[in-house]
């Protein structure tokens, strides 16, 4: 087993062969040195030539759809989706019809990028969605937590520009101590992302060591896990199949939880990975954030009941770049790896369900359309796990959301499980495969996904 200890001099991954040492144990050892912070300055961002950024539609080189895979796609999606099949099929093979969204990065100055955003035409996603203001939550074990959570309405206090540079962590901490207690439950802002109509991509940033990116660029529906994990200042948070690392970044936007753990096994996603944190965290979170390299179907074993919320994204059958995968006989065999996914997910489910503790909440999900690798996935492990109970999530996400993600509640309708599970149903308007979770299907006009999430929480 291999782990990653926390981040030092710019985010470098130090990996040990070691089998006593787990991200728990490393977290608590950075606890206890939490306030002798080196009081290191961060650089300043660099806001050159932000003004002239120039939103552009993406002109990609024209490419050419797998048939393999279209075919085994027609025949799948045509009986679980039924006549939405036909337009999300559409979209897939239209790549120029694609959005993407944009979220800020709170740890930099994005001003000026909200305006250019603003006066494009983009909008904010979760403007009208009060989805991450639900306040503190209670938080296992917080003693190891008093005095040293990092709230993001302090960050806002102290803005990264050339009046304000950034305090390091046991600045942070300080200044929670000083402020009065009405403010320390103040709510905090939501996660800010910035979506368009039409297929307009924002210029990327490059990577700059030292230097903060201002916002990333993703498909918007990769938030939605996120909001469903419903992240809670000070608590203890696992991105179990955390490469490349915008999951992880959208936590940090939301939440400051007391310990963030990004396990990824593979050395190539995981550079890839330790180069996103780099590109979006300061320094002063270093403290918080840790990357583990341990194999995530059996982290569970070593972090039994530890977390308060896991987040499994899992490895799937990503249908956006399965369908160009190149000539016939590589999509014939990512068919075959295809058949043995499902496998794999229900792995990294039970994982995770064994590594949250008891009340603490677990999300699932994928980007595919595959029944087989979303609800059939979840309901296979929920069978082994009775202390796990699916939450429905379409009148907190699906509902408030709808107006820009299209939602398909009834997939995979063609088929018919040979085991019905005999749970009961929540409501007489809420069947039980509804509440195993929700699914994003791209449709003209709102071409975000696919995207499954499905939340489960773990009984007391």
């Amino acid at each position: 087993m291999f782990l990653v200890n926390p981040f030092y001099s710019s985010w470098e991954i130090i990996c040990f062969k070691t089998k006593t040492i787990t991200p728990s144990v490393l977290w608590r050892l950075w606890s206890r040195n939490f306030h002798k912070g080196s009081g290191d300055v961060l650089q300043q961002i660099n806001r050159k030539g932000t003004s002239n950024n120039q939103v552009t539609k993406k002109h990609k080189k024209e490419r050419s759809a797998c048939q393999a895979v279209l075919d085994c796609f027609d025949q799948q999606y045509g009986e679980e989706l039924g006549e939405l099949w036909a337009s999300t099929r559409a979209v897939l093979l239209d790549p120029q019809s694609w959005q993407y969204g944009v979220m800020l990065n709170r740890f930099s100055a994005v001003t000026d990028i909200t305006q250019i955003l603003q006066s494009r035409g983009f909008s904010a996603l979760l403007h009208d969605a009060a989805l991450l203001c639900n306040g503190p939550s209670e938080v296992s074990d917080s003693k190891h937590h008093k005095g040293t959570l990092l709230a993001p309405h302090y960050i806002s206090e102290f803005p990264p520009d050339d009046s304000h540079p950034q305090p390091d962590s046991s600045s942070y901490a300080l200044r929670q101590d000083s402020l009065p207690e009405p403010l320390l439950g103040s709510p905090r802002p939501l996660l800010q992302c910035y979506i368009h109509p039409r297929p307009l991509r924002f210029p990327s940033q490059p990577h700059r060591p030292g230097r903060l990116k201002q916002y990333y660029l993703l498909n918007a529906a990769s938030l939605l896990p996120v909001l469903a994990l419903q992240v809670r200042d000070g608590e203890k948070v696992l991105d179990l199949c955390s490469a490349p690392g915008g999951k992880a970044l959208a936590i940090m936007q939301s939440a400051a939880p007391a310990l963030l753990c990004c396990n990824e096994p593979d050395p190539h996603r995981r550079d890839w990975l330790a180069k996103t944190l780099e590109s979006y965290l300061p320094h002063s979170l270093n403290s918080r954030v840790m990357v583990s390299a341990q194999d995530g179907r059996f982290f569970g074993q070593n972090e039994a009941d530890f977390y308060d919320k896991v987040l499994v994204d899992a490895p799937c059958s990503n249908d956006r770049s399965w369908l160009y995968c190149g000539n016939n006989h590589q999509g014939e065999q990512r068919l075959k790896e295809r058949a043995k996914l499902p496998a794999l997910q229900a792995q990294l489910l039970r994982s995770a369900l064994s590594a949250v503790r008891p009340g603490g909440v677990v999300v699932y999900s994928t980007c595919t359309l595959s029944s087989f690798e979303n609800h059939a996935v979840v309901d296979a492990v929920l069978r082994d796990f009775p202390e796990a109970e699916p939450e429905d999530l379409r009148d907190e996400i699906a509902v408030p959301l709808s107006k820009h993600f299209a939602f398909s509640f009834h997939p995979g309708h063609g088929q018919t499980p040979r085991n019905p599970s005999p749970r009961p149903h929540k409501s007489a308007v809420s069947s039980y495969r509804d509440r195993l979770g929700v699914l994003v299907v791209p449709q003209p006009g709102r071409t975000w996904g696919p995207m499954f999430l499905s939340r489960i929480r773990r009984r007391k």
